[in-house]
């Protein structure tokens, strides 16, 4: 059964934020809150970990696109080739925010984005994970939560989430009522912003 841990985002008590980093870094999936809607996650290092997220997703691990969470930009140098100062200050003023950016990836990605060529780079304006990725060391992966309800497309009550995916994931971070809009995704692989998929974000 998923524990259910209640952080909310105007006084996140640290020891519930250590008790997520450490089921993150035994290798656990956790359900966490962002900016827009809950997401799924884990640590992206844990190959193990990655693929458990593969499957709850009914998907092979090497056809997965899970963003990736940082809790700032100094991350990026560790898994995108070097991008232009133009983009790195179009980055910069719509960060943390509703985005997820497709940078290209380079060669120093966790094994679990083995021939990826792009990655996308997500750093939400939610205390929650960004607290989690700053204590846990380094960034953690995403995958968004789907609903079978055709009017939402995407899970908001805390409490139902953890119903649904109790027997799947670990942890659950209960954190009150999330967005029903994702990210808008923005292609910058070109240089110029290209947007792929419309959502809170707006540039």
């Amino acid at each position: 059964m998923a524990k259910i841990l209640k952080i909310y985002p105007q006084n996140p008590q640290e020891n519930l934020i250590d008790e997520a980093v450490k089921v993150l870094q035994n290798g656990g999936v956790i359900i966490y809150p962002s900016d827009t809607i809950y997401t799924i996650g884990c640590d992206i290092y844990n190959h193990k970990a990655m693929e458990r997220l593969a499957q709850i997703k009914g998907i092979k691990i090497d056809k997965h696109k899970f963003s990736i969470i940082c809790n700032d930009l100094s991350h990026l140098s560790e898994f995108t080739k070097p991008i232009e100062t133009s983009t790195f200050r179009f980055l910069k003023n719509h960060l943390p925010g509703a985005f997820t950016f497709i940078l290209e990836a380079n060669r120093n990605l966790p094994t679990s984005y083995k021939g990826h060529k792009t990655v996308g780079i997500r750093v939400p304006d939610h205390i929650v994970p960004q607290m989690i990725v700053e204590k846990l060391g380094h960034p953690i992966v995403s995958t968004s939560i789907h609903s079978d309800d055709e009017i939402l497309e995407y899970s908001t009550d805390p409490e139902l989430i953890a119903e649904k995916y109790d027997k799947l994931v670990d942890l659950v971070i209960d954190s009150g009522y999330g967005d029903n809009t994702a990210s808008t995704i923005v292609d910058l692989t070109s240089g110029e912003p290209e947007i792929l998929r419309q959502g809170k974000g707006i540039l």
